[in-house]
């Protein structure tokens, strides 16, 4: 970065993205106030809302500290990073149950550090990104002749880098957080430079896969156990989707109170702490419901244009960085809050199948917050380091 041009920037305040942090001071307003509010149901012996303050605390730490690193920096280490939680996912996989790695609701996802457990495959979302978006600046940066050849290498150099994390995430049974590594890598495609030739059969292809599949679990579940593996026990989550007052007693149970939640809110809501539907840990996934019920549909659409509201930002910030390093982060950034929001909520009112994603910087939980606010910090940091006054100027990195 040209630092005689920065200094002419009036002052560190001014490069601060102060919208971002609004962003974020509101949404931690409404997330304690719905933690808080699911705590009136009596299932919990702890406040989480108080926890979710400390955690939202600390998370601003995390993303005010990470701005003051220059993007040059974080792309610098971007590998090394990649490279330890890619360890640790490996070591969870390998390693027997421990306190330190206990297993958690029938998963071995988390590191026990006390009263705080850390899930890397949370971190790895953000980390990935980086990683993508440094790969696709130094192909772009070394290749002098672009052609569809060069393309297709970029291609194969993105899915290399991305089928580790997967497949470590993939066999600690978290297919949800695969999902969600799955929609970043397509959010990086569209603004990676490769072709649409290449692009438009892939994204043809995995969208009649897709629907190929989940018509063969509707009207062929023995096609999908003799293909793939999967026994037709294991499709009861999808089974439960399609038809949940049949298994209301079993799968089904989430989704049937989640609905009977939000539709029993109506237009107004019952109001702040007078949820009367039974939910278990809805302060996490199916906070939504919680929303939905005491807040009503006025108080779900204001929800929803408010993460309308950030992801547009987020865009227009994208549109006015021309430097592909932090252009590809901001998009895959914004891709990963899109696909949160999209499959937290269609769950909980029966668009989507059911999966353990939730509600970005709403739903309760450290690991989730803290890999968000790592991302946020990377976007004040792009900020920081680049003025708005110059943010069409390439930088040095």
């Amino acid at each position: 970065m040209n630092t005689s041009r920065q200094t002419k920037h009036n002052s560190w305040i001014q490069r601060v993205d102060w919208i971002i942090i609004l962003f974020l001071i509101v949404f931690a307003l409404i997330s304690v106030t719905i933690i808080s509010s699911a705590m009136g149901g009596g299932q919990y012996s702890a406040n989480f809302s108080i926890r979710q303050i400390l955690y939202y605390i600390f998370g601003f730490i995390i993303a005010l500290f990470i701005m003051f690193i220059s993007p040059k920096k974080l792309m610098k280490y971007t590998y090394l990073m990649y490279g330890i939680l890619c360890a640790m996912l490996l070591l969870l996989i390998i390693m027997p149950e421990t306190p330190i790695t206990p297993i958690i609701n029938g998963a071995k996802s988390w590191y026990a550090l006390g009263p705080v457990s850390i899930q890397p495959s949370e971190f790895m979302k953000i980390i990935l990104i980086l990683a993508l978006a440094k790969l696709i600046t130094r192909h772009h940066k070394f290749t002098f002749n672009k052609s569809i050849e060069t393309d297709f290498k970029l291609l194969l150099k993105i899915i290399g880098l991305s089928i580790i994390p997967m497949l470590l995430i993939l066999l600690q049974n978290d297919l949800g957080t695969t999902l969600v590594l799955c929609a970043i890598i397509a959010g990086v495609l569209i603004v990676s430079g490769i072709t649409w030739k290449i692009l438009a059969p892939i994204f043809i292809t995995a969208i009649v896969m897709g629907g190929g599949i989940i018509l063969s679990i509707i009207f062929k579940p023995s096609l999908i156990e003799n293909m793939i593996g999967i026994k037709t026990y294991q499709l009861g989550r999808i089974n439960s989707w399609l038809d949940p007052y049949t298994y209301s007693s079993g799968d089904g149970y989430h989704l049937t109170e989640s609905l009977k939640a939000i539709g029993s809110g109506q237009l107004f809501g019952k109001g702040f702490n007078h949820g009367e539907v039974y939910i278990p840990e809805n302060h996490t996934d199916f906070i939504f419901s919680v929303v939905g019920e005491e807040f009503g549909f006025l108080g779900a659409v204001v929800l929803l244009l408010l993460f309308l509201g950030f992801i547009f930002y987020l865009s227009r910030l994208a549109a006015n960085n021309t430097f592909s390093y932090n252009k590809t982060f901001i998009i895959g950034y914004a891709t990963l809050i899109l696909f949160h929001v999209l499959q937290n909520i269609g769950m909980t009112i029966q668009l989507l199948p059911i999966t353990g994603i939730p509600l970005p910087f709403i739903s309760y939980g450290g690991s989730s917050l803290w890999s968000l606010m790592v991302g946020i910090g990377v976007l004040l940091s792009i900020s920081y380091h680049m003025p708005k006054a110059y943010s069409e100027a390439k930088p040095n990195y």
